[in-house]
């Protein structure tokens, strides 16, 4: 989850990519647009986690992104869900809150 903040604050897009479960992930054209958007990640907080140890192929991690837009600052909140594949971690879909 951190390594994926991290690439949306750098806008990494091969990391988001490579990170994203291909049933999931958005088109690279549709990514490296919402990365060219104006905004500065300024805070990740991890609120929970459930599973995603290591005997875990799944995993939930509940956080708080906190960014300045155009707009002002602003909160996101999100359930992620990651699932382990070939012992690397993907982002599966995330519920906002």
């Amino acid at each position: 989850m951190r390594s994926r903040y991290t690439a949306f604050a750098v806008r990494d897009l091969e990391h988001l990519l490579r990170s994203w479960h291909p049933s999931t992930a958005p088109a690279r054209e549709e990514l490296a647009a919402s990365l060219a958007e104006e905004v500065r990640w300024l805070r990740l907080e991890i609120l929970g986690t459930e599973a995603g140890g290591p005997f875990d192929d799944v995993g939930v991690v509940e956080f708080s992104a906190i960014s300045k837009g155009p707009g002002g600052r602003s909160v996101q909140r999100e359930r992620s869900r990651f699932v382990r594949e070939d012992g690397t971690w993907l982002y599966l879909d995330g519920e906002l809150g």
